[in-house]
């Protein structure tokens, strides 16, 4: 059974979008949503607003800790202007 990616809950997509455009040799996309319940900017699903993705990748070698985040911030631009509120990066 195959479902369109936009069917898909955020954290696929979100694992989809960064595998697709960084090719990472390690990656945990993790929602924290529930965790935030209440807080500025969640949602009344739980779901999709606080994400934490733990990342390495070749891409990353040469480049300082910014450059490695703008890189995950720019893969996933359109899902911050879509309502994710809260993206916390760790770089593995």
């Amino acid at each position: 059974m195959n479902v369109a990616i936009d069917q898909l809950p955020l954290s696929a997509r979100i694992h989809a979008r960064l595998t697709e455009r960084l090719q990472p040799t390690e990656l945990r996309v993790t929602d924290e949503s529930a965790a935030h319940a209440g807080h500025v900017g969640a949602n009344d699903t739980g779901q999709g607003t606080h994400m934490r993705v733990c990342i390495a990748s070749p891409l990353f070698a040469q480049l300082s800790r910014v450059q490695r985040h703008r890189l995950v911030y720019d893969a996933l631009q359109d899902f911050i202007d879509q309502g994710l509120h809260a993206l916390a990066i760790e770089l593995i």
